[in-house]
């Protein structure tokens, strides 16, 4: 059987397995119809096989004529020209916008979070924490080279230091009196303050007494501290609490409120529960940042979708004499924001695969685009889009901080 007319394609879309009537809906059809106009499923009474299934999703990938192709090729080659078009009703040619952008979003930063080197930190963490040996409160790992700290013997050794400069500032008031002028000597007399550097050791150990006593403290009796504590109000209190949890976490491996809250006896209230989770959420956070990293990373793409809504809102009162809706506009954004993740997922590739940088120059293209973009889509001379452009990226970066600012504080207190 020849083709004739382009009626004829491949797989069950083939004249030989076109039906008289749908299948779905039971409307007839003509042998020429390959879509019931009814319900819009294919005209074909041809078994389905695996190949029919791989046929077609490989041909809607380099189909050139695809959705997809089209909205690629027009977002890259006519700045501004695939939003009028879009808005003005042409859209069957075109991907809807908010699942296009939604979709590279997620692309970037599933590619992102895969290329980082945030596993640097995790190594860095562990490096830090250490592992304590030896009989002093320093010691030094011969394998690895690493200086350990033994902060439990050091506190200990610092409080007997302590103990006894308060001695001797009792017993020896000229000694204290020194030791208060130290500063001013040290102004006075930079060669002198050198040769006294042990002095200004001793001073800073002596600063540090009311937080060795706070720690003793919470050590000592937890369940009278943490009462002390709660009586207080504001942030400072709730600062207090975090800061009491991060202490017995770490001295008696607590895994949830409810061992704390039965260990010290502490009221299950919501301020008391999100403290804790704060504190364990902190030293999970010191402990694998890179986790931390990746997860809040991988919200941004929701966070985008809270956004560009509120940016747009500039756009609108900006271009308010326009002819635009605000959706209209929110359509742009997303359009111009779809390119911008086009152009950051070539620049990771491009970076991962030639080990360069390329992000600054993909930014400055992209700087360049959005410029043509509102000055074609809005139609505006020069001098107007360019002061326009100066203003609203000023706020998209003002926002952007905020937002991002709001997300990773915000990520201290839900992750787990």
């Amino acid at each position: 059987m020849s083709k004739k007319g382009g009626l004829i394609t491949k797989g069950r879309y083939e004249l030989q397995f076109r039906g008289v009537k749908c299948l779905n809906c039971g409307h007839p059809l003509d042998i020429s119809d390959r879509y019931c106009p009814n319900c819009s499923q294919a005209n074909s009474t041809k078994k389905l096989t695996l190949k029919d299934f791989f046929d077609e999703f490989f041909s809607s990938l380099i189909n050139y004529d695809s959705k997809l192709l089209k909205t690629l090729s027009a977002l890259l080659l006519r700045p501004g020209s695939i939003t009028r078009d879009y808005i003005e009703g042409k859209r069957i040619a075109y991907t809807n916008p908010f699942r296009f952008l939604l979709s590279l979003a997620f692309i970037y930063f599933l590619i992102f979070t895969f290329n980082n080197r945030f596993a640097d930190l995790d190594k860095a963490a562990q490096k830090f924490d250490g592992t304590i040996s030896g009989g002093g409160p320093v010691s030094y790992d011969i394998n690895s080279g690493d200086v350990i700290v033994d902060s439990l013997r050091m506190k200990e050794q610092a409080e007997n230091v302590l103990q006894s400069l308060d001695s001797i500032e009792r017993s020896h008031p000229s000694i204290s009196f020194g030791l208060k002028k130290f500063d001013s000597i040290k102004n006075s007399d930079p060669e002198v303050a050198k040769q006294l550097g042990v002095l200004d050791s001793i001073s800073k150990v002596k600063n540090s007494k009311k937080k060795i006593n706070k720690d003793s403290l919470m050590a000592a009796n937890p369940k009278g501290y943490f009462d002390s504590i709660s009586k207080e109000t504001g942030m400072g209190a709730f600062s207090n609490k975090v800061e009491f949890f991060i202490h017995m976490i770490k001295q008696d491996t607590l895994f949830n409120f409810e061992q704390a809250s039965e260990k010290y006896n502490i009221k299950s209230s919501l301020s008391n529960k999100m403290a804790f989770n704060t504190s364990n959420n902190i030293l999970t956070i010191i402990q694998r940042p890179s986790s931390f990293l990746n997860s809040t990373i991988s919200k941004l793409p929701f966070v985008i979708f809270f956004f560009m809504p509120l940016f747009t809102i500039f756009i609108w009162l900006v271009y308010i004499r326009n002819k635009y809706t605000y959706t209209d506009h929110l359509i742009f954004s997303f359009h111009n924001q779809s390119l911008l993740f086009i152009l950051l997922i070539l620049s990771l590739l491009l970076d991962t695969i030639f080990n360069t940088s390329t992000a600054g120059l993909f930014v400055t293209l992209f700087s360049i685009y959005l410029f043509m973009a509102m000055k074609r889509f809005y139609g505006q001379g020069f001098f107007k889009t360019i002061v326009k452009y100066i203003f609203l990226n000023t706020i998209f970066t003002i926002l952007a901080f905020f937002m991002v600012l709001l997300l990773f504080t915000g990520s201290v207190f839900i992750y787990n």
